[in-house]
């Protein structure tokens, strides 16, 4: 793991891309091994790279940033999100929402340990349709996913203990390890 990030603008344009969702500048100092005002710094210098006619931004809200797509191609961005909207649910948000729904409430990290790749963008688009929810976790960082009222009235399904084999699949001993090895990768 490098000490400090030798261009520290692209390490945390790669951060904020993978994360898809707010981080706290505070993490993005400590995993980049720098302060906190250095990296207010390159993010404010982003974003008047940005500013060129460019395709991102960085939002802040408080002491948390998020890479966002710049206001200019909202047209754009909406006609792909609607097109995705009507669409029926790929196989990769199948997956994630069967994750969420049998093994749930988990964090985005415990449901990439079981698919083995990225899912922000899925959990992003399931969150639009309202099929999962999320929660903040005070004794985690990041947030907590779970199935929305919305997915158990589309399912026909009064609890997910309603559905096809939920007893054995939520207790599922490979699922179990999967999640209990990542956890201690994380924590070290």
């Amino acid at each position: 793991m490098p000490n400090k990030a030798s261009n520290l603008k692209s390490a945390i344009e790669s951060l904020l891309f993978v994360s898809g969702e707010p981080v706290k500048l505070a993490k993005l100092a400590k995993i980049c091994d720098v302060s906190r005002n250095e990296i207010a710094a390159e993010i404010e210098a982003l974003n008047g790279e940005y500013r060129d006619n460019r395709g991102f931004m960085v939002v802040q809200k408080e002491d948390s940033v998020q890479l966002t797509t710049n206001p200019q191609n909202s047209a754009f961005v909406s006609q792909l999100v609607a097109g995705e909207m009507d669409a029926e649910l790929s196989r990769a948000a199948l997956e994630v929402l069967s994750i969420v729904a049998y093994r749930g409430p988990v964090t985005r990290i415990q449901i990439e340990a079981v698919r083995g790749v990225n899912c922000s963008y899925v959990l992003r688009n399931l969150l639009i349709k309202g099929l999962v929810e999320r929660k903040d976790a005070a004794d985690i960082r990041g947030y907590l996913y779970e199935i929305s009222f919305d997915f158990l009235k589309t399912l026909g399904v009064s609890s997910v203990r309603d559905l096809p084999d939920w007893e054995n699949l939520s207790k599922n001993e490979k699922v179990e390890e999967l999640l209990n090895d990542n956890e201690e990768k994380t924590l070290k």
